[in-house]
């Protein structure tokens, strides 16, 4: 096990650095001085996203952050937001992904202050024109259409169908064609309303920034701000149905080699976030070169590659193993890995040495992210909205506890013998070819 004093410096050194202040509204600003290069990182963090959204507003969300750099009380006809954005110097962008929404501005470092005025103008008076959104449908769409011509992209939308049932479009980002096409400004206005309120926002600041400055700056722009009622308690989201028994998909694209995509419903970061720790070093212990896992499972020949992942959210993440595989080999590979999960979890077979060399990665990587001041901005902004700052700074403290017995019980808990989702992705050939059938799949080890 890692030594605690080196760890608790590291948890020292990061709250030393992340300097935070909450407005009375509830809005938070969290600010890391990084003063290498005169560059500032702005970004604005919405607890939105995928896991907000009914059917009937499935993709809504992804859309709402295009709608966010368009005309606004302060700059209200088309063009002008970004006319103003080349003005300061800015390059811009946004990101929707399941639990979290995030919009940021790079500029040079002495436009900061207009910098920030232009942000809030943007979060708090958007105009949500009818023409605007009608480009903006077609902006979106287009990403759709690019999505769907991808091959991989039908494997994880058919195994995420798969594993999350009626949950789905609380898990699809992306959304549904039909329902972006048929938005209206009243829908995202209903979406500003909801959440885009001042205590469900963080303002993130990083790079060559005074924190005391951006603290000001702050209460100036957004003090008049009014909170409003918390949206998850006065429309809680529901839960994610669990996943009961094994389903399989066989998704038919023109490709030349075969995919495979097995996934469990994980742990979620408040309901169990002892076990996120957990996985986070499980996979990283079985994905790194040489050892018994990949010697056992790539190194033989049986899988061309193969990777473990945990996706930590709130509202249950995924754990998903993946990999390719040659046709003539495809039931042995998956016989083979069934066979290997089962041995995982026996004494002796995860290491002490081999969890503390990757915790020990794992805490170097943090560390190493608050020098990437734009990059650690939105690495900020992720755990602010999905497991809140309190997990973050407590990160490396729990990481270096883990032992081979925490990663024994998160596997056996989750992953074997668990239900799960199993997807391939081939050619209409290859499974003509091999006979391949969801049943057979399903059934567990073909």
């Amino acid at each position: 096990m890692l030594a605690s004093p080196v760890v608790h410096a590291q948890r020292a050194e990061l709250e030393r650095r992340i300097q935070r202040d909450t407005l009375a509204n509830g809005m938070e600003i969290i600010v890391v001085e990084n003063h290498g290069v005169p560059l500032a990182t702005l970004e604005i963090d919405a607890r939105n996203g995928s896991f907000t959204q009914s059917p009937t507003y499935e993709g809504l969300s992804h859309l709402y952050e295009h709608m966010f750099f368009k005309a606004n009380a302060s700059y209200p006809e088309p063009e002008q937001f970004v006319q103003r954005a080349s003005a300061l110097g800015a390059v811009f962008n946004g990101t929707t992904t399941e639990e979290r929404v995030n919009y940021y501005v790079t500029l040079p470092s002495d436009s900061t202050m207009p910098g920030l005025a232009f942000l809030a103008a943007a979060l708090r008076t958007p105009l949500f024109r009818a023409d605007e959104l009608e480009r903006e449908r077609a902006v979106v769409i287009g990403e759709y259409d690019r999505a769907e011509s991808n091959p991989f992209y039908a494997l994880t939308t058919a195994t995420g169908k798969a594993l999350w049932g009626t949950a789905w479009s609380r898990k699809n980002p992306l959304g549904e064609r039909a329902v972006i096409l048929r938005t209206t400004p009243e829908q995202m206005r209903t979406i500003q309303h909801k959440y885009y309120v001042p205590n469900n926002i963080a303002l993130i600041v990083t790079g060559d920034v005074v924190a005391d400055s951006i603290f000001a700056a702050a209460h100036r722009l957004f003090d008049d701000w009014p909170r409003a009622a918390d949206p998850f308690v006065t429309d809680p989201i529901p839960p994610v149905p669990a996943l009961t028994g094994n389903k399989a998909v066989v998704v038919e694209q023109p490709v030349n080699t075969v995919l495979v995509m097995i996934q469990w419903q994980g742990p979620g970061a408040h309901a169990d976030p002892a076990a996120t720790y957990a996985a986070d070093v499980f996979s990283d212990v079985l994905n790194q070169p040489g050892s018994r896992f990949q010697r056992a499972l790539v190194d033989s020949g049986l899988w061309q590659s193969l990777g473990v992942n945990y996706y930590t959210l709130n509202q249950v993440g995924p754990i998903t193993i993946s990999g390719e595989v040659a046709p003539d080999k495809l039931r042995a590979a998956i016989a083979a890995l069934d066979r290997e999960l089962g041995e995982v979890v026996k004494p002796g077979y995860i290491t002490a040495s081999a969890v503390d060399g990757v915790k020990q990665q794992r805490i170097v990587e943090t560390m190493e992210s608050l020098e990437r001041a734009s990059g650690f901005a939105h690495q900020l902004g992720f755990w602010w909205a999905v497991t809140g700052m309190n997990y973050f700074f407590g990160y490396n403290d729990t990481m270096a506890r883990q032992t081979p017995d925490d990663l024994r019980r998160y596997a056996t808990r989750y992953i074997l013998g668990r239900p799960r989702v199993t997807g391939v992705l081939l050619s209409p050939e290859t499974r003509k070819a091999i006979g391949l059938t969801e049943a057979e799949l399903a059934g567990g080890t073909p």
